[in-house]
């Protein structure tokens, strides 16, 4: 239903800008969020944005760095990390919820596959 893509390789502060789309869903019926899972860890929140775009909530140790941003015309969010850090390594994962914004995993009830991001030192 969700569909992550635009992960790769990356040196340590470079960029990358993944994409979350939406097949048979409108994005912007939903607060729509980006979690990462990095190795032998659990998944954790990164960013999210709310149903009209005008709101965004950012995991610590992301903000200043990460930017998510929806295209309406697209039906596609955009999370643009910069400056990447090899503890950035993870499968990045979107979300889709119901409710307003959160960093609760449980309230996300829209799940696709997600996109790997591996940043080298």
């Amino acid at each position: 239903q969700l569909q992550a893509s635009g992960g790769g390789l990356v040196q340590a502060g470079g960029s990358l800008r993944l994409s979350c789309a939406a097949s048979g869903r409108t994005l912007s019926n939903y607060t729509v969020g980006w979690f990462q899972q990095a190795p032998g860890k659990e998944r954790e929140f990164v960013a999210a944005i709310s149903r009209d775009g005008r709101r965004t909530y950012y995991a610590d140790s992301v903000k200043e760095r990460f930017t998510i941003s929806i295209d309406n015309a697209k039906n596609t969010v955009y999370l643009q990390a910069n400056s990447l850090k090899p503890e950035d390594t993870a499968i990045y994962y979107c979300a889709g919820s119901r409710r307003g914004l959160s960093w609760q995993e449980y309230e996300y009830i829209l799940w696709g596959q997600g996109t790997l991001v591996t940043v080298s030192s």
